[in-house]
Protein backbone atom coordinates (compact mmCIF):
# COMPACT_ATOMS: atom_id res chain seq x y z
CA UNK A 1 0.00 0.00 0.00
CA UNK A 2 0.81 3.94 -0.15
CA UNK A 3 0.15 6.53 1.86
CA UNK A 4 -0.46 10.00 1.71
CA UNK A 5 -0.85 12.44 4.03
CA UNK A 6 -2.18 16.12 2.73
CA UNK A 7 -1.92 19.33 5.10
CA UNK A 8 -4.24 21.92 4.91
CA UNK A 9 -2.22 24.57 7.44
CA UNK A 10 -5.02 25.92 9.75
CA UNK A 11 -7.53 25.47 8.21
CA UNK A 12 -10.14 24.55 11.05
CA UNK A 13 -11.88 27.52 12.65
CA UNK A 14 -14.15 28.57 15.00
CA UNK A 15 -18.01 29.80 14.29
CA UNK A 16 -17.64 33.12 12.81
CA UNK A 17 -20.67 34.90 13.95
CA UNK A 18 -21.53 37.31 10.78
CA UNK A 19 -21.05 34.31 8.36
CA UNK A 20 -24.25 32.69 10.60
CA UNK A 21 -22.02 31.06 13.10
CA UNK A 22 -20.61 28.83 10.22
CA UNK A 23 -16.69 27.69 10.24
CA UNK A 24 -14.42 27.92 7.45
CA UNK A 25 -15.06 24.38 6.63
CA UNK A 26 -19.24 24.79 6.71
CA UNK A 27 -18.55 27.80 3.98
CA UNK A 28 -15.97 26.36 2.14
CA UNK A 29 -16.90 24.55 -1.28
CA UNK A 30 -14.68 21.20 -1.35
CA UNK A 31 -16.68 18.63 -3.29
CA UNK A 32 -12.89 16.93 -2.86
CA UNK A 33 -12.73 16.74 0.48
CA UNK A 34 -16.18 16.13 0.72
CA UNK A 35 -15.68 12.83 -1.16
CA UNK A 36 -13.47 11.71 0.47
CA UNK A 37 -15.45 12.28 3.90
CA UNK A 38 -18.25 10.26 2.25
CA UNK A 39 -16.39 7.94 1.08
CA UNK A 40 -14.07 7.50 3.89
CA UNK A 41 -13.53 7.36 7.93
CA UNK A 42 -13.54 10.47 10.04
CA UNK A 43 -12.72 11.65 13.28
CA UNK A 44 -11.10 14.30 15.50
CA UNK A 45 -7.31 14.11 16.16
CA UNK A 46 -5.70 16.33 19.31
CA UNK A 47 -2.32 17.54 17.87
CA UNK A 48 -1.51 19.60 20.22
CA UNK A 49 -0.80 17.91 23.85
CA UNK A 50 -1.87 19.20 26.82
CA UNK A 51 0.39 22.30 28.18
CA UNK A 52 2.45 22.59 24.83
CA UNK A 53 1.74 26.00 22.82
CA UNK A 54 -0.11 25.43 19.71
CA UNK A 55 2.73 25.94 17.42
CA UNK A 56 3.18 24.41 13.66
CA UNK A 57 6.44 22.55 14.78
CA UNK A 58 4.36 20.83 17.69
CA UNK A 59 1.01 20.63 15.71
CA UNK A 60 3.05 19.09 12.27
CA UNK A 61 5.34 16.19 14.41
CA UNK A 62 2.34 15.01 16.17
CA UNK A 63 0.55 14.92 12.43
CA UNK A 64 3.72 12.69 11.32
CA UNK A 65 3.43 10.38 14.13
CA UNK A 66 5.62 11.72 16.54
CA UNK A 67 5.23 12.79 20.76
CA UNK A 68 6.27 16.55 20.56
CA UNK A 69 6.40 16.21 24.39
CA UNK A 70 9.27 14.22 24.20
CA UNK A 71 10.79 14.33 20.44
CA UNK A 72 10.43 18.06 20.18
CA UNK A 73 13.75 20.03 21.33
CA UNK A 74 12.91 23.40 19.37
CA UNK A 75 11.10 25.07 16.19
CA UNK A 76 14.74 27.10 15.69
CA UNK A 77 16.69 23.57 14.96
CA UNK A 78 14.15 21.47 12.85
CA UNK A 79 14.53 24.56 10.40
CA UNK A 80 18.38 25.14 10.80
CA UNK A 81 18.13 21.55 9.47
CA UNK A 82 16.25 22.08 6.34
CA UNK A 83 18.19 25.28 5.64
CA UNK A 84 21.43 23.27 5.90
CA UNK A 85 22.89 25.08 8.85
CA UNK A 86 25.54 23.07 10.61
CA UNK A 87 24.82 22.70 14.25
CA UNK A 88 27.02 20.90 17.00
CA UNK A 89 25.42 19.13 19.89
CA UNK A 90 25.73 22.37 21.87
CA UNK A 91 24.54 24.78 19.73
CA UNK A 92 21.61 26.82 19.94
CA UNK A 93 19.13 27.39 16.86
CA UNK A 94 16.48 30.48 16.86
CA UNK A 95 13.91 30.75 14.22
CA UNK A 96 14.47 34.38 13.45
CA UNK A 97 11.94 36.20 11.57
CA UNK A 98 12.16 39.04 10.03
CA UNK A 99 9.41 41.44 11.48
CA UNK A 100 7.45 44.89 11.22
CA UNK A 101 7.03 46.81 14.54
CA UNK A 102 5.65 50.44 13.95
CA UNK A 103 4.85 52.63 17.16
CA UNK A 104 6.13 50.24 19.32
CA UNK A 105 3.33 47.55 18.25
CA UNK A 106 4.07 44.25 16.15
CA UNK A 107 2.53 45.07 13.10
CA UNK A 108 3.62 42.29 10.70
CA UNK A 109 5.07 38.62 11.54
CA UNK A 110 6.72 38.66 8.08
CA UNK A 111 7.17 41.93 6.85
CA UNK A 112 4.59 42.19 4.40
CA UNK A 113 5.47 38.65 3.07
CA UNK A 114 8.90 39.75 2.42
CA UNK A 115 10.51 38.17 -0.67
CA UNK A 116 13.69 35.54 -0.21
CA UNK A 117 15.22 37.86 -2.84
CA UNK A 118 15.07 41.04 -0.50
CA UNK A 119 15.15 39.17 2.92
CA UNK A 120 18.53 37.44 2.18
CA UNK A 121 20.73 40.28 1.51
CA UNK A 122 19.37 41.85 5.09
CA UNK A 123 20.32 38.98 6.63
CA UNK A 124 23.78 38.36 5.23
CA UNK A 125 23.90 42.63 5.89
CA UNK A 126 23.35 41.75 9.85
CA UNK A 127 25.66 38.58 9.66
CA UNK A 128 28.66 41.20 8.66
CA UNK A 129 27.41 43.63 11.44
CA UNK A 130 26.33 41.73 14.09
CA UNK A 131 27.97 38.35 13.94
CA UNK A 132 30.35 37.65 16.86
CA UNK A 133 32.08 34.51 18.05
CA UNK A 134 29.84 31.85 18.55
CA UNK A 135 26.80 34.05 16.83
CA UNK A 136 25.81 34.09 13.46
CA UNK A 137 23.22 34.94 11.36
CA UNK A 138 21.95 31.99 8.11
CA UNK A 139 19.11 33.27 5.57
CA UNK A 140 16.58 31.60 5.11
CA UNK A 141 13.11 31.44 2.93
CA UNK A 142 10.87 34.54 2.92
CA UNK A 143 10.23 36.14 6.88
CA UNK A 144 12.11 33.03 8.33
CA UNK A 145 15.90 32.77 8.67
CA UNK A 146 17.93 31.52 11.63
CA UNK A 147 19.82 32.65 14.19
CA UNK A 148 22.58 30.04 16.15
CA UNK A 149 24.33 30.68 19.29
CA UNK A 150 27.46 28.56 20.87
CA UNK A 151 25.54 26.35 23.29
CA UNK A 152 28.58 26.90 25.44
CA UNK A 153 28.61 30.15 26.33
CA UNK A 154 24.68 31.10 26.01
CA UNK A 155 21.20 29.28 27.50
CA UNK A 156 18.22 27.71 25.84
CA UNK A 157 16.71 28.34 28.66
CA UNK A 158 14.12 31.42 27.36
CA UNK A 159 10.65 32.44 27.18
CA UNK A 160 10.55 33.49 23.79
CA UNK A 161 7.47 34.54 22.16
CA UNK A 162 6.27 33.76 18.40
CA UNK A 163 5.98 37.25 16.77
CA UNK A 164 2.54 36.29 15.39
CA UNK A 165 1.11 35.36 18.44
CA UNK A 166 1.18 38.97 19.74
CA UNK A 167 0.36 40.98 16.52
CA UNK A 168 -0.81 44.64 17.44
CA UNK A 169 0.79 44.36 20.74
CA UNK A 170 3.64 46.41 22.50
CA UNK A 171 6.64 44.53 21.38
CA UNK A 172 9.03 45.09 24.67
CA UNK A 173 6.34 43.47 26.34
CA UNK A 174 7.37 40.20 24.32
CA UNK A 175 10.95 40.32 24.52
CA UNK A 176 13.09 37.66 25.90
CA UNK A 177 13.20 36.76 29.28
CA UNK A 178 15.43 33.83 31.39
CA UNK A 179 13.32 30.89 32.59
CA UNK A 180 12.28 31.00 36.35
CA UNK A 181 15.17 29.53 38.45
CA UNK A 182 17.49 28.88 35.23
CA UNK A 183 21.23 29.76 35.63
CA UNK A 184 22.78 33.45 35.23
CA UNK A 185 23.85 32.74 31.76
CA UNK A 186 20.13 32.37 31.06
CA UNK A 187 19.92 36.29 32.24
CA UNK A 188 22.65 37.00 29.53
CA UNK A 189 21.49 35.26 26.79
CA UNK A 190 17.87 36.72 26.99
CA UNK A 191 19.49 40.67 27.54
CA UNK A 192 21.87 39.70 24.16
CA UNK A 193 18.96 38.64 22.23
CA UNK A 194 17.24 41.66 23.31
CA UNK A 195 20.24 43.84 22.05
CA UNK A 196 20.42 42.03 18.70
CA UNK A 197 16.84 42.76 18.73
CA UNK A 198 17.57 46.81 18.88
CA UNK A 199 20.95 46.97 17.01
CA UNK A 200 19.06 45.13 13.88
CA UNK A 201 16.56 47.83 13.74
CA UNK A 202 19.29 50.45 13.56
CA UNK A 203 20.84 48.79 10.78
CA UNK A 204 17.60 47.51 8.78
CA UNK A 205 15.55 51.06 8.94
CA UNK A 206 18.70 52.57 6.51
CA UNK A 207 19.04 49.81 4.14
CA UNK A 208 18.14 50.62 0.36
CA UNK A 209 15.92 47.66 0.37
CA UNK A 210 14.18 48.78 3.33
CA UNK A 211 13.71 52.39 1.44
CA UNK A 212 12.95 51.00 -1.83
CA UNK A 213 10.02 48.85 -0.10
CA UNK A 214 8.72 51.83 2.15
CA UNK A 215 8.77 54.18 -1.44
CA UNK A 216 6.77 51.38 -2.90
CA UNK A 217 4.07 51.11 0.13
CA UNK A 218 5.29 48.03 0.91
CA UNK A 219 5.85 47.10 5.17
CA UNK A 220 9.72 47.88 5.48
CA UNK A 221 11.66 45.31 7.20
CA UNK A 222 12.46 47.04 10.62
CA UNK A 223 13.69 44.19 13.26
CA UNK A 224 14.77 40.62 13.70
CA UNK A 225 12.75 38.49 16.26
CA UNK A 226 14.28 35.19 17.42
CA UNK A 227 12.18 32.41 18.89
CA UNK A 228 12.08 28.90 19.09
CA UNK A 229 15.47 27.95 20.15
CA UNK A 230 17.11 24.30 20.98
CA UNK A 231 19.13 22.30 19.90
CA UNK A 232 19.75 19.76 17.88
CA UNK A 233 16.87 16.45 17.47
CA UNK A 234 17.74 12.98 17.57
CA UNK A 235 14.52 11.19 16.98
CA UNK A 236 13.42 8.10 15.99
CA UNK A 237 13.45 7.74 12.20
CA UNK A 238 9.99 7.15 10.28
CA UNK A 239 10.96 3.48 8.28
CA UNK A 240 11.95 2.17 12.05
CA UNK A 241 9.18 3.48 13.43
CA UNK A 242 6.45 2.51 10.92
CA UNK A 243 8.25 0.50 8.23
CA UNK A 244 7.39 3.22 5.49
CA UNK A 245 10.49 5.28 3.68
CA UNK A 246 9.02 8.51 2.19
CA UNK A 247 9.09 12.25 1.24
CA UNK A 248 8.09 15.35 2.59
CA UNK A 249 6.71 18.42 -0.05
CA UNK A 250 5.78 21.91 1.49
CA UNK A 251 7.50 25.66 1.41
CA UNK A 252 8.23 25.54 4.73
CA UNK A 253 11.87 25.24 6.13
CA UNK A 254 9.96 23.78 9.63
CA UNK A 255 8.34 21.41 7.98
CA UNK A 256 11.30 20.04 5.74
CA UNK A 257 13.38 20.09 9.10
CA UNK A 258 10.78 17.63 10.82
CA UNK A 259 11.06 15.20 7.79
CA UNK A 260 15.07 15.36 7.28
CA UNK A 261 15.17 14.60 11.28
CA UNK A 262 12.22 11.84 10.98
CA UNK A 263 14.68 10.87 7.66
CA UNK A 264 12.18 11.62 5.06
CA UNK A 265 13.33 12.83 1.78
CA UNK A 266 12.92 16.26 1.37
CA UNK A 267 11.59 17.42 -2.20
CA UNK A 268 11.58 20.90 -2.99
CA UNK A 269 9.22 21.87 -6.13
CA UNK A 270 10.10 25.19 -7.77
CA UNK A 271 7.29 28.01 -7.75
CA UNK A 272 6.65 26.29 -4.15
CA UNK A 273 6.17 29.26 -1.67
CA UNK A 274 3.79 29.85 1.92
CA UNK A 275 1.60 31.67 -0.01
CA UNK A 276 -1.77 30.93 -2.75
CA UNK A 277 0.57 31.88 -5.36
CA UNK A 278 2.10 28.61 -4.70
CA UNK A 279 2.69 25.58 -7.53
CA UNK A 280 -0.33 23.18 -6.24
CA UNK A 281 0.59 21.25 -9.80
CA UNK A 282 3.84 20.93 -9.31
CA UNK A 283 3.92 19.84 -5.75
CA UNK A 284 1.15 17.34 -6.56
CA UNK A 285 3.47 15.77 -10.14
CA UNK A 286 6.39 15.61 -7.37
CA UNK A 287 4.54 13.66 -5.02
CA UNK A 288 2.77 11.07 -7.86
CA UNK A 289 6.41 11.08 -9.09
CA UNK A 290 8.38 10.09 -5.94
CA UNK A 291 5.15 7.37 -4.96
CA UNK A 292 6.33 5.60 -7.73
CA UNK A 293 9.71 4.76 -4.93
CA UNK A 294 8.40 5.56 -2.01
CA UNK A 295 5.51 4.25 0.35
CA UNK A 296 4.72 7.89 2.08
CA UNK A 297 4.02 11.60 1.32
CA UNK A 298 3.53 13.82 3.81
CA UNK A 299 2.01 16.76 1.71
CA UNK A 300 2.26 20.41 3.01
CA UNK A 301 -0.22 23.26 2.03
CA UNK A 302 0.63 26.95 3.84
CA UNK A 303 -1.33 29.42 2.23
CA UNK A 304 -4.62 28.49 4.35
CA UNK A 305 -2.82 29.01 7.49
CA UNK A 306 -1.15 32.54 5.94
CA UNK A 307 -4.62 33.41 5.18
CA UNK A 308 -5.63 33.29 8.40
CA UNK A 309 -3.53 34.87 10.33
CA UNK A 310 -4.79 37.79 8.00
CA UNK A 311 -8.23 37.48 9.79
CA UNK A 312 -9.59 37.91 6.28
CA UNK A 313 -12.38 34.71 6.31
CA UNK A 314 -12.80 35.33 2.41
CA UNK A 315 -8.76 34.76 1.98
CA UNK A 316 -8.94 31.62 3.83
CA UNK A 317 -12.14 30.18 1.92
CA UNK A 318 -10.06 31.49 -1.41
CA UNK A 319 -7.12 29.12 -0.28
CA UNK A 320 -8.98 26.44 1.14
CA UNK A 321 -11.39 26.15 -2.12
CA UNK A 322 -7.78 25.95 -3.93
CA UNK A 323 -6.48 23.64 -1.97
CA UNK A 324 -9.45 21.13 -2.32
CA UNK A 325 -9.99 21.65 -6.16
CA UNK A 326 -5.82 21.79 -6.57
CA UNK A 327 -4.40 18.98 -4.17
CA UNK A 328 -7.56 16.76 -2.87
CA UNK A 329 -8.96 16.46 -6.30
CA UNK A 330 -5.83 15.66 -7.94
CA UNK A 331 -5.08 13.22 -5.68
CA UNK A 332 -8.51 11.20 -5.57
CA UNK A 333 -8.62 11.33 -9.96
CA UNK A 334 -4.46 9.31 -9.27
CA UNK A 335 -5.60 6.88 -6.90
CA UNK A 336 -6.73 4.55 -10.32
CA UNK A 337 -3.49 4.91 -11.29
CA UNK A 338 -2.03 3.20 -7.99
CA UNK A 339 -4.67 -0.36 -8.48
CA UNK A 340 -7.04 1.01 -5.50
CA UNK A 341 -3.40 0.61 -3.46
CA UNK A 342 -3.61 4.68 -2.99
CA UNK A 343 -4.41 5.80 0.83
CA UNK A 344 -5.55 9.37 1.42
CA UNK A 345 -5.69 11.13 4.83
CA UNK A 346 -7.01 15.13 4.74
CA UNK A 347 -6.27 17.21 7.79
CA UNK A 348 -5.27 20.57 9.08
CA UNK A 349 -2.23 20.50 11.51
CA UNK A 350 -4.17 22.86 13.94
CA UNK A 351 -6.70 25.93 13.97
CA UNK A 352 -5.66 29.15 12.98
CA UNK A 353 -8.89 31.03 13.88
CA UNK A 354 -9.77 34.34 11.73
CA UNK A 355 -10.96 36.07 15.13
CA UNK A 356 -7.79 35.23 16.82
CA UNK A 357 -5.35 35.29 13.83
CA UNK A 358 -2.95 32.88 15.45
CA UNK A 359 -3.19 29.35 16.53
CA UNK A 360 -5.39 27.68 19.15
CA UNK A 361 -5.14 23.96 20.23
CA UNK A 362 -8.21 22.56 19.34
CA UNK A 363 -8.44 19.03 17.99
CA UNK A 364 -8.61 19.03 13.83
CA UNK A 365 -10.71 16.85 11.91
CA UNK A 366 -9.55 14.52 9.74
CA UNK A 367 -10.81 11.78 7.03
CA UNK A 368 -8.76 8.52 5.99
CA UNK A 369 -10.44 7.18 2.46
CA UNK A 370 -8.97 3.30 1.67
CA UNK A 371 -9.71 2.20 -1.45
CA UNK A 372 -9.43 -1.19 0.09
CA UNK A 373 -11.96 -0.48 2.85
CA UNK A 374 -14.36 2.06 1.00
CA UNK A 375 -17.36 2.69 3.58
CA UNK A 376 -20.49 1.70 2.27
CA UNK A 377 -22.73 4.16 0.13
CA UNK A 378 -24.02 7.12 2.24
CA UNK A 379 -25.49 10.67 1.53
CA UNK A 380 -22.74 12.73 0.85
CA UNK A 381 -20.78 14.06 3.86
CA UNK A 382 -19.61 17.52 4.42
CA UNK A 383 -16.09 17.59 5.52
CA UNK A 384 -16.08 20.07 8.83
CA UNK A 385 -15.14 19.93 12.53
CA UNK A 386 -18.70 18.91 13.57
CA UNK A 387 -18.74 16.06 10.92
CA UNK A 388 -15.21 14.76 12.36
CA UNK A 389 -17.01 14.80 15.81
CA UNK A 390 -19.50 12.84 14.69
CA UNK A 391 -17.24 10.38 12.33
CA UNK A 392 -16.58 6.92 13.49
CA UNK A 393 -12.92 6.69 14.73
CA UNK A 394 -14.27 9.96 17.35
CA UNK A 395 -11.37 11.55 19.14
CA UNK A 396 -7.75 10.51 19.18
CA UNK A 397 -5.59 11.62 21.40
CA UNK A 398 -2.08 11.66 19.86
CA UNK A 399 -0.24 11.01 16.16
CA UNK A 400 1.16 7.58 17.18
CA UNK A 401 -2.61 6.66 17.23
CA UNK A 402 -3.44 8.58 14.43
CA UNK A 403 -0.47 6.86 11.76
CA UNK A 404 -1.42 3.46 13.11
CA UNK A 405 -4.80 4.03 12.08
CA UNK A 406 -3.97 5.18 8.74
CA UNK A 407 -1.96 2.24 8.17
CA UNK A 408 -4.45 0.13 9.55
CA UNK A 409 -7.58 1.55 7.77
Amino acid sequence: MKYVILICDGAADWPIEHLGNKTIFELAETPAMDWIASHGQMGMLKTIPEGMHPGSEVANMSVMGYRPEKDLTGRGPLEALSAGVPLSKTDIAFRCNIINIEEGLIKDYSSGHITTKESTPLILYLQSQLRDDGVDFFPGVQYRHILRLDGNRYSENLNLTPPHDQLDKPYKDFLAKPKERSEEKAKITADYINDLIEKSHKLLIKHNINKKRAKAGKRMATHIWPWGCGKRPSIVPFYEKYGLNGSVISAVDLIFGIGIAAGLEPIHVKGATGLPDTNYRGKVKAALKSLKNKDFIYLHIEAVDEMSHTGDPNKKLAALNDFDRYIVKSFIQAEKKFNNELVIAVLPDHPTPCKIRTHSSDPVPFAIYNPQSEASAKATRKYSEQTGKEGEYGLIQNGEEFIHLLLNS
